[in-house]
């Protein structure tokens, strides 16, 4: 590893450019020395290379301290490429597209709900469908699919199933521009109809939290996160609908021949140039998926409101929505110059500064609530994004704790292992569907969320604001 990596700092390390011929920019690794040892154990260091060898890349290849092996990209990877030269990749943003996370801030206090956590959680389990291939009761019709796939969050609110002032708290408006369901398959319609408002399984939750440590006092009170205050967290992304828009759109580049193809040193990094037929296909289904998704998450949060109501809190004030698989076109500095680039954040999550325009009126004083989810039972985080972080990651961090087990090796780990109970003796709640999913998803599988968020603090590229701990996860 040391041959490989050139250490710049505490928390941040070099891939140079000569370890492989093809490549056109070095990568650049944020973590500290137990993280970055821990990369001989997978390919995500191979797959930082092979991403910064890909036409129209600038600046770095970035993995952040949560990186891990991916399909393509790493998990944990952040990739700029300008529009008139670059190329965009399912890879890049993965089959979960949109997959991101919502906090919902309570009135209650954790002592409201002593003795309650139980019924709340039971509560929670019953009222938002989960697991693999879970159902909605909502039945669209293929002409009311495409509204949702159009309009995002804002068709969910149009129809009563959420709130219009979520909208300013949720990336893009809620609504991504450029989507078209025109440019979804069939199935890819198909497996939406009936998964809107359904929280799928894998990694995917809802989780009950109280603030329990205060960072920076002044912005963890206008995001409403006093110490004591429960909020409730949700993770969950696009259902099969975005993993048909990528299974499709990976087939379609693969396919590619003759002058419209891609060289590439992996398979798995099938892309196309952007402005070409296949990148604009793409891109209108990603967005589509992208706004499936959003639509997703305000369902389920509708859905979570009304539980909350009837356990005592009078209301649920949205913070933040935003995607972790995502290709966003924007405007960065690159040596001093604005570019227009296509970033591919995959596992990552946009972390945008004081000041900027995308923000709401009421958010851009402060900057961008990042929001940073633990593993099942541990703490969570709400972070900011910061000056220095739009300059040197195209206004990126981290997204998690980032897998070090596979779901095998997790199960392996936990054999004779009742995780419900054991999470109970840590005074939290825990529904599933069934004890492998919990295994899958122990604590153990992922790295020390306290030392990712650290490394990100201490680079610069976000900084913290407030930290919450579990008391109850739904999991699918």
């Amino acid at each position: 590893m040391a041959v490989l990596l050139e250490r710049i700092d505490d928390v941040r390390w070099l891939l140079p450019r000569s370890y492989k011929a093809s490549m056109r920019v070095p990568g650049r690794i944020y973590g500290d020395e137990t993280i970055v040892a821990a990369l001989r154990e997978d390919l995500s260091l191979e797959q930082v290379a092979n991403v910064a060898s890909l036409p129209g890349i600038v600046g770095y290849s970035l993995a952040m301290p949560d990186v891990h092996q991916g399909y393509g990209f790493p998990i944990g990877a952040v990739a700029a490429f300008d529009t008139e030269e670059g190329i965009v990749s399912p890879g890049g943003v993965g089959y979960d597209i949109s997959c991101g996370v919502r906090l919902m801030v309570s009135t209650l206090e954790v002592d409201d709900l002593k003795g309650r956590c139980e019924d709340l959680a039971r509560a929670l389990f019953r009222a938002v469908p989960s697991g693999v291939g879970s159902r909605s009761s909502l039945r669209l019709s293929g002409e009311e699919l495409c509204r949702v796939l159009e309009k995002g969050a804002r068709w969910a609110v149009d129809r009563g199933l959420g709130e219009a002032a979520d909208l300013a708290r949720i990336e893009e408006g809620g609504t991504f521009g450029g989507a078209d369901g025109g440019a979804l398959s069939h199935r890819a319609l198909e497996r939406g109809l009936d998964q809107l408002g359904t929280l799928g399984s894998g990694n995917h939750f809802i989780e009950v939290q109280v603030v329990d440590a205060v960072y920076d006092v002044d912005r963890a009170a206008a995001f409403g996160l006093s110490p004591g205050r429960v909020a409730v967290m949700i993770h969950c992304g696009s259902r099969g609908l975005g993993h048909q828009v990528c299974d499709d759109g990976i087939r379609l580049m693969a396919r590619m021949k003759g002058s419209r193809a891609v060289a590439v040193p992996d398979r798995q990094l099938c892309c196309a140039l952007l402005g070409s037929a296949e990148a604009e296909a793409y891109l209108a289904a990603m967005r589509s998926a992208a706004n499936y998704a959003l639509a997703n998450r305000e369902v389920i949060g509708h859905q979570v409101r009304s539980v909350f109501c009837a356990f005592g809190s009078r209301g649920l004030n949205l913070l933040y929505d935003v995607s972790h698989n995502i290709a966003h076109v924007e405007r960065h500095r690159v040596d001093g110059v604005l570019r227009r680039l296509c970033v591919h954040r995959k596992g990552a999550t946009r972390a945008l500064p004081p000041g900027h325009g995308s923000l709401s009126p009421e958010l851009r004083p402060l900057g961008q609530p990042v929001l940073v989810p633990g593993s099942m039972g541990t703490a969570s985080y709400v972070l900011v994004g910061t000056e220095s972080g739009a300059e040197e990651a195209f206004a990126s961090t981290c997204h998690g704790a980032g897998r070090q087990l596979s779901r095998q090796a997790a199960k392996k780990a936990t054999i004779g292992q009742n995780l419900t109970r054991r999470l109970a003796g840590e005074g939290i709640v825990v529904c599933a569907e069934r004890e492998g999913t919990l295994r899958e998803e122990a604590p153990e599988a992922y790295k020390d969320i306290d030392a990712v968020v650290d490394v990100v603090e201490r680079s610069g590229i976000s900084a913290k604001v407030a930290r919450l701990r579990p008391l109850a996860v739904i999991k699918g």
